[in-house]
């Protein structure tokens, strides 16, 4: 196969991934809702039968009605998702490698690309934590993101497989932007569960506006989810430390300097600063709840700006996207 089939067979297969996560999301949606339903039909019988004088739900056949709905195997839609997420994972990562094969480099030089291996990132995450505990409430969110994130890439920075400049023909390119793609998705997952925890938060609030999202009394408490968004976080701020780090070292060996103020040094610069108060303020201030919560969007804002505005608006060093060459 020559270099451009390969690179249209790695379009096809991120268009196949793009199936695959879309799919996952209404599934997951579709197993929130049921568990949803079916737990408030439970607690209506078990209302009934003990209005009727019936037994304690606790020793009663009511509590046979609850039993059933929560056993895994009945969670189809579940089942469904995870393996469609699974396989739209490695879908996306044979789109990956054949787009480095087909560029006869490491696959994540331009926009694309890292959103590409971006959204794999932030799925293969929730995946390997999903191992560990059942994060399934999650699914939805990180699939619905990662199919946005795959649409942008195919539709809006899409361009054909190329070598690079010569400032990016460097070994920093696999180590700093690496880490730096691999932070991304880790704060992805963390910034999903930190918007839940403010959804949560909100309903369990008395909220007028979510009286009729019962959906979130399936989802974990405010606490758990927080818990869960900070452990992420303390992961991706070390990542994006290591990529601040390299480069600086990088723009050493290519420009002379450690630092230049560049949009994209300051912007990953403001990134650091805003992770790093958090877990300061978290960890040292006591701070937590909504506080915390929002520290996490606001960390990921800056995340998603430096991406999109800094790379397509703002001209710098570090204007890499391709979109204008």
């Amino acid at each position: 196969m020559t270099s451009e089939q390969i690179g249209n067979l790695s379009e096809v297969l991120v268009w196949a991934t793009l199936v695959c996560f879309t799919i996952a999301l209404v599934a997951f949606a579709v197993d929130l809702a049921r568990r949803t339903d079916a737990r408030t039909t439970s607690r209506a019988a078990e209302k009934e039968l003990v209005g009727a004088g019936g037994p304690a739900p606790s020793t009663g056949s009511a509590a046979a009605v609850v039993e059933p709905v929560e056993t895994p195997t009945r969670r189809r839609a579940a089942g469904i998702a995870m393996s469609t997420t699974v396989l739209g994972d490695l879908l996306l990562l044979a789109g990956i490698v054949s787009r480095g094969i087909a560029a006869g480099r490491t696959p994540w030089a331009n926009m694309y690309e890292f959103t590409l291996v971006g959204s794999f990132v932030a799925v293969t995450v929730f995946l390997v934590v999903g191992t560990r505990r059942d994060v399934r409430f999650l699914g939805a969110f990180v699939t619905g993101i990662a199919a946005v994130f795959l649409t942008l890439g195919l539709n809006v920075f899409y361009i054909a497989a190329m070598g690079v400049q010569p400032a990016l023909q460097s070994y920093w390119l696999v180590l700093h932007v690496g880490v730096a793609i691999s932070a991304t998705g880790v704060f992805t997952v963390a910034f999903a569960a930190s918007v839940l925890q403010l959804l949560r938060t909100a309903r369990d609030g008395g909220a007028a506006l979510m009286s009729g999202w019962r959906w979130l009394d399936r989802i974990p408490t405010p606490q758990s989810l927080e818990a869960l968004s900070f452990r992420l976080n303390a992961v991706g701020f070390v990542l994006w430390t290591f990529t601040i780090i390299g480069g600086a070292i990088w723009a050493e060996h290519a420009w002379g300097r450690y630092w230049g103020w560049d949009p994209k040094e300051t912007w990953s610069f403001v990134i650091w600063t805003v992770y790093a108060a958090y877990l300061h303020a978290r960890t040292t201030r006591g701070w937590a709840g909504t506080r915390a919560a929002w520290f996490v969007v606001v960390g990921y804002v800056c995340v998603l700006f430096n991406f999109t505005v800094v790379n397509l608006v703002i001209n710098g060093l570090h204007s890499y996207s391709g979109l204008t060459s």
